[in-house]
């Protein structure tokens, strides 16, 4: 008895407003290859590129790596898994799959929905940025390799002369930044056409569901692997390659003891994972019943950290290569001076004993021998070249893509290929994760609205359409700041909320006992005993921490964010005015307000219909006008199916017993429409 209650729970159920999708009738994956790259494509993204190896070199390198496994094998591999067996046993996206658990909890979907379209507006700026470097890397040479020159004095621009070529092509050039986000300025006709391109993209690549998308991600799955393999074969012959690992993977246990380390920890396994998103259930939701998801979370949550480590290691030693490169120019400088120092005559005791004749033959540890020794005897114009100095600057998220790989290619032979490769990896990367996001909303969208299931080109086009007029607010010349904003605060703290109730509804509203026999009669066997404990308690306790932490650091430490000031030619940390931290609240406060709304709503309905008698009783009446009286002697209908109503009600899937011998038949769509119309100029 209790396997044939949860195999019931299995059937997805399609209220009055949602689109009728049988298994028939729902598309699904041409091969199990194409839905694991989609799921991949989707979790592995520029995050993997840029945001894991920057927390790498601020948090300990190998240190950080071991909490990461940790967290991500007690929290990140049970979430996900409980993700994907909703979505392939409901069969439906976010919106139903949390609906048909309890109609109360139908605003989790919706909020799922709202931070996927955040995160798609913001996200597709960076694959615009990503089109404007690949452009620009057809040129020889490229054109951050150096500073430009006022035509009217001949020198060097002396913002960039202040900085460097990169950190000039991209804040100058690429963005055209202002010194704040209170200073918008006009718009970036070229970004403004690299964000229109963007969005035709993934509006081609989607337009035909997951039959086109699925393509697509053959190639932009596995080509990032491909570049990710080219640069470390590459880097391995860098000089100070071996540096760059060696700090990479040298451990500093002492970070366990940092709260703030656990917090990123925790953080980068929730986004890695592409948690609350959506996007998870969505693509599993086209998988057959009986596809085995246990093994597909393993697996997948097993690639996205190698392709993390795989990324640390070519970032780790393209940053070796470029501190290498910066200490060695350092010591070439203080060589210099000394060399002028003694071209005057001075005859110090503390002179170098290397070769000065020969500059190019000092090696860096021989240097930094020398001024160690002397270093208190020497002038203020003489300073250290450390090459751990230099690896201890972070470069984070864009500055790393855009501003430190930029740097490095430009000392590669062929500098062009390398370029225009590095930012068509980058390209594929967004567009894959991209595919995933926008799936996470026209999903829920399709299944639970039939009119939106029925026009889905349609709804694919004006989505895109309309992520591009809202992201027209990220083409200012401020732009760039409010990537930032909708980065930091936008997805987090509504995405950690999502993902509890997300626990809180399979493991205390429908029982995690439950939930693993649903499990068990899809997979034909049931999962390991210890899922139930690590969804009612650890993962709780764990996103309930890090929520508690994000709203503390938040509050104590208040939002900032990094700008560039173009008179100092250097960036500055600066605070939020006071509107864009009612901006900051206002779009966390309406990402999440679905959830108690949807709840409220709920309740405050079934009270009303319970407390009116008379409602009721019309409800039945409108539920017997479903059917037509059939004579004894016609026999029911043998594809008979039993009518769904709506989640809201008390009963969602009555059981519809004959009684005597009258039989009743299910009105097609066009009689059940002709009745209902019937009943309104009735007046019933």
């Amino acid at each position: 008895m209790e396997e044939g209650r949860s195999q019931t729970q299995l059937t997805a159920v399609d209220g009055p407003d949602e689109a009728a999708t049988d298994d028939g009738d729902r598309p699904a994956w041409d091969s199990k290859i194409q839905y694991v790259l989609a799921q991949v494509g989707f979790s592995v993204g520029l995050g993997n590129v840029w945001r894991f190896p920057y927390l790498c070199h601020q948090n300990g390198g190998g240190a950080f790596m071991l909490l990461y496994v940790f967290l991500l094998v007690v929290v990140g591999v049970p979430l996900f898994f409980m993700e994907l067996a909703a979505g392939q046993s409901i069969r439906q996206g976010s919106i139903g799959v949390w609906k048909h658990i309890s109609p109360k909890l139908g605003g989790i979907g919706y909020s799922s929905c709202m931070v996927c379209f955040y995160v798609a507006l913001y996200y597709n700026v960076i694959i615009a940025w990503s089109l404007f470097y690949m452009g620009n890397s057809f040129q020889y040479p490229l054109p951050w390799e150096k500073c430009p020159t006022n035509v009217t004095s001949n020198d060097t621009v002396k913002e960039c002369a202040g900085s460097s070529p990169t950190s000039y092509f991209w804040f100058r050039k690429a963005l055209n930044i202002t010194n704040s986000i209170e200073e918008s300025g006009e718009f970036n006709p070229i970004m403004t056409g690299c964000l229109l391109a963007a969005w035709a993209i993934v509006a081609l690549a989607m337009i035909k569901g997951i039959k086109s998308s699925a393509k697509v991600m053959y190639f932009s799955s596995i080509f990032p692997y491909v570049v990710l393999f080219i640069f470390l074969i590459r880097g391995l012959l860098l000089d100070g390659a071996l540096e760059g690992i060696t700090y990479m993977f040298y451990p500093k246990l002492e970070i366990w003891g940092n709260v703030q380390v656990w917090r990123q920890a925790a953080t980068q396994v929730f986004f890695a994972l592409g948690l609350g998103y959506g996007s998870v259930i969505a693509y599993s939701s086209y998988n057959p019943v009986h596809n085995n998801c246990h093994r597909d979370a393993l697996m997948v949550s097993c690639i996205n950290f190698m392709t993390s480590v795989l990324a640390s290691l070519v970032v780790f030693i393209v940053l070796g290569f470029r501190a290498k490169n910066i200490a060695l120019r350092c010591v070439a400088e203080n060589l210099s001076v000394l060399n002028l120092l003694a071209s005057s005559g001075s005859n110090q005791h503390w002179w170098p004993w290397f070769n000065m004749t020969d500059v190019s033959t000092v090696t860096l540890a021989e240097y930094r021998e020398w001024y160690h020794l002397y270093s208190s005897m020497v002038g203020p114009k003489i300073t250290d070249c450390s090459l751990e100095q230099e690896m201890n600057k972070g470069v984070e998220g864009t500055g790393l893509a855009f501003i430190a790989f930029t740097e490095v290619m430009a000392f590669f032979p062929a500098s062009p290929f390398w370029s225009a490769l590095f930012f068509l990896m980058l390209l594929n990367l967004g567009l894959s994760t991209m595919f995933g996001t926008m799936q996470g909303i026209l999903t829920p969208l399709m299944d639970n609205f039939s009119l939106l299931g029925h026009h889905r080109t349609l709804l694919t086009v004006s989505s895109c359409a309309l992520g591009f007029i809202i992201g027209l607010l990220f083409t200012q010349r401020s732009g760039n700041y409010f990537v930032t904003m909708f980065d930091d605060y936008s997805a987090t703290l509504p995405l950690v909320i999502v993902v509890i109730f997300e626990t809180i509804s399979v493991a205390w509203v429908y029982g995690t006992d439950r939930f693993l026999d649903d499990i068990e009669i899809m997979l034909k066997w049931r999962p390991p005993v210890v899922y139930k404990y690590l969804w009612k308690y650890v993962c709780l306790l764990a996103m309930v921490s890090l929520l508690a932490a994000s709203l503390l650091r938040m509050v104590f430490k208040g939002p900032t964010y990094t700008a560039w000031n173009q008179s100092t030619a250097s960036e500055m940390t600066l605070e939020y005015p006071g509107w864009a931290l009612a901006m900051i609240i206002m779009l966390i406060v309406f990402a999440s307000l679905p959830v108690p709304v949807s709840y409220i709503y709920s309740l405050v309905k079934n009270r009303w219909v319970r407390s009116t008698p008379s409602q009721v009783e019309v409800g039945q009446e409108m539920r017997r006008e479903l059917y037509t009286k059939c004579s004894s002697t016609e026999q029911p209908d043998s594809h008979f199916q039993p009518v769904h109503f709506r989640e809201d009600e008390v009963h969602p899937r009555p059981a519809f017993l004959s009684v005597g011998n009258e039989h009743y038949r299910l009105l097609s769509q066009e009689e059940d429409e002709e009745e209902e119309e019937e009943e309104q100029d009735t007046g019933v």
